[in-house]
């Protein structure tokens, strides 16, 4: 899902619209086989990642605008047994911010910081950890700290990464996996 709409038709026909080697043929044969169909909005899913920018603001605070409304445009589509992902680099709590945004909208699911692990709803930081001109590889071959709220939560995030991941999947908490983001950036 993405709001650029000239995005979403290029990569519904198939091809890229940024500079990434490699990229092209992965979207070209994932479009084709059915596997990848952009949109600009949101559908029901099992798991979502959400990746947009945390710029910072004038007074240097992080500005979590972006985070907001991506967790609020997938609120009304969120179903019980779903796994939410922030991968933006966010402050230490920003998870759970995101959780309690989530969980205001929607009150008929309940959400790891009301339920623990029999939450409906599961959510975890995995923060990116690629370069541009170097995705396909870095993707696939680095390592990746998943931190989830509860541990059921981290155990779901980590088995979704483990279906592509060549690097460890490196298990913890949602404020220690940001603190490595914030650490290492």
């Amino acid at each position: 899902m993405d709001i650029n709409q000239h995005a979403v038709d290029i990569i519904n026909r198939g091809e890229i619209h940024i500079v990434e080697p490699a990229l092209g043929n992965v979207v070209k044969m994932a479009v084709e086989g059915g596997f990848l169909r952009a949109t600009t909005t949101p559908v029901e899913a099992d798991a979502y990642l959400i990746a947009v920018p945390t710029p910072f603001k004038g007074d240097h605070d992080p500005d979590m605008a972006y985070v907001e409304a991506a967790a609020k445009s997938i609120a009304p589509v969120l179903k019980k047994g779903a796994l939410v992902i922030l991968e933006s680099t966010s402050p230490v709590g920003a998870t759970e911010q995101m959780a309690g945004w989530l969980a205001g909208m929607r009150t008929d699911l309940t959400f790891p910081q009301q339920a623990g692990e029999q939450a409906d709803v599961n959510i975890a930081y995995c923060p990116e950890r690629v370069l541009p001109g170097q995705v396909m590889v870095e993707l696939i071959k680095n390592d990746r700290v998943i931190g989830g709220m509860t541990p059921v939560c981290s155990a779901r995030a980590s088995a979704l990464y483990k279906i592509f991941l060549e690097g460890e999947c490196v298990v913890t908490n949602s404020r220690t996996a940001e603190m490595c983001k914030l650490t290492e950036k």
